[in-house]
C-alpha cells in the first residue's frame, strides 16, 4: 500500500525560558516561553506542524508535560512526539561540549519519548552541575553523548555550527570529524549567519541533511527560520527517515534569513566597525587595532570564518542537486507590518505559514493594501535589499520597493 506524503512545516530549536511555576531554564530567554506557551503560539498563530522544544531535560519541564498528558491536553504519539492540537511536538535538549584542548560547542540532543528525555535527563544529572538550566555543559567526552544519544535512539544535531560562539566551526575546531564520531552525526543545523552555499564549501558536511531552525528565545521569533519535510505524518519516526532520505522523506526546502541579515555574518570590531580584512581567530584578538575605532576585540563573522576553513572555492560550492534554500525575511521585518497589520492578517489567514506560503496576492492586496502586499511578496521571492549584520547586531531591509 503507497503512503500519502504531505508537506510539514518545521522549526526544532524553541528554547523554554521558564517552567509554569516559574523557575528560570533558559536564562536569556523571555520567561512567558512556557512549554504549553510555546505549544499554543507554534499551532494557533504561527501554523507550524513540528516544533522542535529544546531544554526538555529539566525536570520541571518533564513535570509540566506530565500534567499537561494527565489533564488530556496533550498526548503523547506511538510513533514519537507529543501531539497538540495541530503540532506535534520533539523533546530536545541543547549541551554545551568542550573537548580537550578545544574550545566550546551547543549541539542538540533529541529524544524519541518522554520516558526516553527522562532516562537521558537522570543520566546527564550525573555529568552536570544544574539539570534544571538550559545548555550546560556536560563533562563527558562529546562522543560519549553521541553513544549515549544512540542508545536511547535518539537524533544528535551540531547546533549553529559556524557562529562564533559556542558551536563546531566558530570556537571549537576547524574541522568536525576531530571532535565528534562522524557516524554518529544525523544532521547539521545551520545557524542564522549561513546557508546551503556558504555550508557547501567545507566537504565534510556533504553527507549529512541541513536544518534551518530559529533558535529562538521569545515567542514572536518561533518560525524566523524554519523548514518544509516531505513525511507521511509529523512524528519522531517520520523525522528520523527525513534526515536520512529513506521511502520518499526528506527536506523539500529551507527557509532561512539570508546570511546578511545574521547577527554574526561579517567580521566586525568590538564596536560594530567592519573588518574588511578581519579573519576569525577563536581567541577573538586583533593584532591590530580597528583604523576607525581603536577596539582591539574582535567578533569573528561568519562569512569570514568560513572562507579561512573552507577546502572548496565559492564556483565549487555550488550544488544545484542539493536541497532549495529560500531565503526569506519574516514577516515582523518588513515596513509597515505591525502589530495591528498581523491582527488582521491573522484573522483573514489564520496563521503566519498561510500568509507566507498559501495567500495569493489578490488576497493579501484585499487585505493589507498593494504595498505591504508588494513586501510580503518580495520577502518570499528574496528579492529585498538588505544591510548586512554584524558584531551581535541584526541587518536589517535597506529598500523593500521592488
Amino acid at each position: 500500500m503507497k503512503l500519502n506524503l504531505s508537506t510539514y512545516y518545521a522549526d526544532l530549536h524553541v528554547h523554554i525560558g521558564a517552567t509554569s511555576e516559574g523557575r528560570a531554564v533558559k536564562i536569556s530567554a523571555s520567561r512567558n516561553l512556557t512549554f504549553e506557551a510555546i505549544a499554543r503560539e507554534a499551532t494557533d498563530r504561527k501554523g507550524i506542524d513540528l516544533i522542535g522544544i529544546i531544554d526538555a531535560q529539566s525536570p520541571g519541564v518533564l513535570a509540566d508535560i506530565d500534567r499537561l498528558i494527565a489533564r488530556g491536553e496533550m498526548e503523547e504519539l506511538p510513533a514519537g512526539g507529543i501531539r497538540y492540537k495541530n503540532t506535534t511536538i520533539l523533546l530536545g535538549s541543547e549541551i554545551e561540549i568542550k573537548p580537550d584542548g578545544k574550545g566550546t560547542a551547543h549541539v542538540l540532543c533529541y529524544m524519541p519519548s518522554l520516558d526516553a528525555m527522562k532516562h537521558f535527563s537522570r543520566w546527564m544529572s550525573a555529568h552536570m552541575r544544574n539539570i534544571h538550566l538550559s545548555t550546560q555543559r556536560i563533562y563527558v567526552e562529546a562522543v560519549k553523548l553521541q553513544q549515549e544519544v544512540a542508545a536511547y535512539g535518539g537524533v544528535f544535531v551540531p547546533a549553529h555550527i559556524f557562529t562564533p560562539h559556542k558551536s563546531i566551526y566558530g570556537s571549537c575546531t576547524d574541522r568536525m570529524e576531530d571532535v565528534l564520531d562522524m557516524q554518529l552525526v544525523d544532521a547539521v543545523e545551520v545557524g542564522l549567519s549561513a546557508d546551503r552555499d556558504m555550508t557547501a564549501r567545507i566537504s565534510e558536511l556533504d553527507p549529512y541533511t541541513l536544518l534551518t531552525n530559529s533558535d529562538a528565545h521569545s515567542l514572536s521569533k518561533i518560525g524566523r527560520e524554519y523548514n518544509s519535510f516531505v513525511m507521511a505524518e509529523p512524528n519522531f519516526a517520520e523525522w528520523c527517515k527525513v534526515l536520512r532520505k529513506q521511502e520518499g522523506r526528506g527536506v523539500a526546502a529551507n527557509y532561512g534569513l539570508n546570511p546578511r541579515l545574521g547577527k554574526y555574518h561579517r567580521t566586525t570590531c568590538g564596536n560594530g566597525h567592519l573588518l574588511v580584512d578581519g579573519v576569525h581567530s577563536s581567541g577573538n584578538h586583533m593584532s591590530q587595532p580597528c583604523s576607525t575605532c581603536g577596539s582591539k576585540v574582535v567578533i569573528g563573522g561568519v562569512y569570514d570564518r568560513i572562507a579561512s576553513i573552507a577546502d572548496r572555492s565559492v564556483e565549487e560550492a555550488v550544488r544545484p542537486d542539493r536541497t532549495p534554500y529560500i531565503h526569506q525575511v519574516p514577516l515582523e521585518y518588513l515596513p509597515g507590518v505591525g502589530p495591528s497589520t498581523m491582527r488582521k492578517m491573522l484573522q483573514q489567514f489564520g496563521t503566519e505559514m498561510n500568509i507566507l506560503h498559501r495567500a495569493s496576492m489578490e488576497d493579501l492586496c484585499a487585505v493589507v493594501g498593494d504595498k505591504i502586499a508588494q513586501f510580503i511578496q518580495a520577502a518570499r521571492t528574496g528579492t529585498l535589499e538588505l544591510r548586512s549584520g554584524g558584531g551581535g547586531t541584526y541587518g536589517g531591509v535597506m529598500n523593500t520597493e521592488k
